[in-house]
């Protein structure tokens, strides 16, 4: 790399804006702020050279250029929010209601939200958020907030660093704040040191010249929010992962136990009981709401047991089960166990538990029951034998029936509206009836069957809907976000304030520059120069 030496005898790197040793311009690298009459200097980075701004022939230095740009980072984040945008339209599929009359995604946005709904599912907007390309993107801007970050930190960092209370005459006179006075005494200087030193100014001296600074640590405010956001953006992307983050759902029925899913298998729970509240309906308070809604609920509750597995596992056997919690679980008041946590959040009533059937003879006015049979609609046996010789054969079940186009099918695999194709055998004969048999539903398939199947009794129960989570990445959020506040704080209510008093043989030179809050520097040295012989400083960016 090309070395550019100063008069001062300094050699400072391509690029180098300002002299490191003495800030003398840099014939050639004199950026100049906008008005050519002033001629202020460019004190971003205090004229440090930066990389971006220097290499750019291998592939490596053109992606970190690239990269290393405001306006890369700044339409990266503005595609992040057009796509996070798109993905609030509708629900995506993790938040499809529990009671949802189908579970199935490309089945649900059509029926919901109609053509749009259907475009949304086909262009993959449904899993926004886990998609490939949407964490890509999240990727992409954190590597252009480190490269960004390390392209402008280092150079500034140097530069700060090795700044001296001596600088070129040019320096001091394109500072946007700048005096000359002819007639100054020592006295007048040791005032100001005095006064610089009670406004928490830290003065460095070199021959006379004089560097009083505060506030530096202000500069590094912009890092740390840059520190922040790249770990709230870790965060985001180890939330795909489901170590660190869990999100289920399950179905646990009244009186029924089941494996929490996201647990291997390790952890049971069983719904002893489940509890609904509503509102009475005359109360006046809730009679609207009943009177459009129905009964509404107060309270829902699941009475549950946290079981987990002990001992070996083995195959086909029942697992060894130990009790680890009893609680009850209500909304906004989860059920918190090991790493996991379980929220009420939804329930579903009057679902299907078992059905009675009696066959009677099709011709009987009576339907006098030749007997019955008992089908447990959670788990329902291939064959049922009867007392007099009957025997019925289930060879089709619907645990959620619906027509789909001419063809029967379950919208769901839970027992809400329940449809059968029952082969029926009588005794001593070889051929069988077929019967199709739900809720208000009785069809003889042939029309030619002697006997007949009719439902003669049910019982329901309540199911309870609970999300099952676990989430290692909430206190990175957390770390990332009090990191971020940390930096904005730092940036905006500290300022970088420097001072220069540059002597000459009876006079002196006053310069001063600061990151933010001219205003506040002017007053500072305003007090300073109090009572003392020394002018006060112009704003050259208001001369005309």
């Amino acid at each position: 790399m090309s070395k550019i030496k100063c008069e001062c005898g300094h050699v400072n790197p391509e690029g180098t804006v300002l002299c490191e040793a003495c800030g003398k311009p840099v014939e050639g690298n004199q950026h100049i702020d906008g008005n050519d009459k002033r001629k202020l200097l460019n004190m971003r980075y205090d004229g440090s050279a930066r990389r971006s701004q220097t290499y750019n022939k291998s592939i490596v230095d053109k992606t970190w250029n690239f990269f290393s740009s405001v306006k890369v980072g700044v339409w990266l984040i503005v595609l992040a929010l057009i796509a996070s945008g798109l993905g609030t339209i509708f629900p995506q599929e993790q938040y499809i209601p529990a009671n949802a009359a189908s579970r199935d995604p490309s089945i649900y946005y059509e029926s919901q939200y109609g053509i749009l709904g259907q475009i949304y599912y086909q262009l993959g907007f449904h899993n926004l958020y886990s998609s490939w390309w949407y964490m890509l993107l999240i990727a992409l801007i954190g590597i252009s907030l480190v490269i960004c970050s390390i392209d402008r930190f280092v150079p500034l960092y140097k530069a700060l660093k090795r700044q001296r209370p001596r600088r070129h005459t040019q320096f001091l006179k394109r500072q946007r704040l700048f005096s000359e006075t002819d007639n100054t005494t020592d006295d007048d200087k040791a005032k100001l040191i005095t006064k610089l030193k009670k406004k928490r100014y830290k003065v460095h001296e070199e021959n006379g010249h004089i560097l009083a600074e505060k506030g530096r640590f202000s500069r590094w405010g912009p890092y740390v929010n840059h520190i922040g956001l790249i770990i709230v953006l870790i965060a985001a992307l180890l939330r795909m992962t489901p170590f660190m983050y869990l999100d289920e759902y399950v179905w646990v029925r009244e009186g029924e136990q089941t494996v929490i899913p996201g647990t291997d298998g390790e952890y049971h729970i069983k719904n002893k009981d489940f509890i609904l509240e509503t509102y009475d309906e005359n109360d006046p308070r809730f009679q609207e709401a009943i009177a459009q809604e129905g009964n509404v609920a107060k309270n829902y509750q699941t009475n549950a047991v946290i079981y987990k597995e002990t001992g070996e596992k083995v195959a086909g056997a029942e697992p060894k089960l130990e009790k680890v919690k009893e609680e009850k679980i209500k909304l906004n008041h989860p059920l918190k166990f090991d790493s996991y946590t379980l929220y009420q959040s939804g329930y579903q009533q009057n679902e299907f538990q078992s059905m009675t059937f009696k066959v009677h003879e099709t011709n009987d006015p009576d339907e006098k029951s030749l007997g019955s049979f008992t089908v447990d609609l959670t788990d329902p046996k291939n064959e049922y034998n009867l007392d007099n010789g009957f025997s019925v054969t289930v060879s089709q079940y619907y645990p959620d029936y619906e027509m789909d186009e001419g063809e029967p099918r379950s919208k769901t695999n839970y027992p809400r509206n329940p449809a059968f194709v029952f082969n029926v055998n009588p005794p001593g004969n070889e051929e069988s009836e077929i019967s199709f048999v739900g809720i208000g539903r009785n069809v003889d398939a042939t029309g030619e069957n002697d006997y007949k199947l009719g439902i003669e009794n049910f019982e329901t129960r309540y199911a309870s809907g609970l999300t099952v989570r676990r989430d290692y990445t909430l206190p990175l959020f957390i770390i990332g976000a009090a990191i971020f506040m940390i930096g904005v704080i730092q940036g905006m209510y500290w300022h970088h304030r420097r001072i220069w008093l540059h002597p000459e043989s009876e006079g002196m030179m006053v310069a001063g520059h600061t990151n933010k809050n001219w205003y506040g520097l002017k007053k500072d040295i305003e007090h300073i120069i109090e009572d003392t012989n020394v002018k006060m400083v112009k704003d050259q960016q208001e001369i005309e």
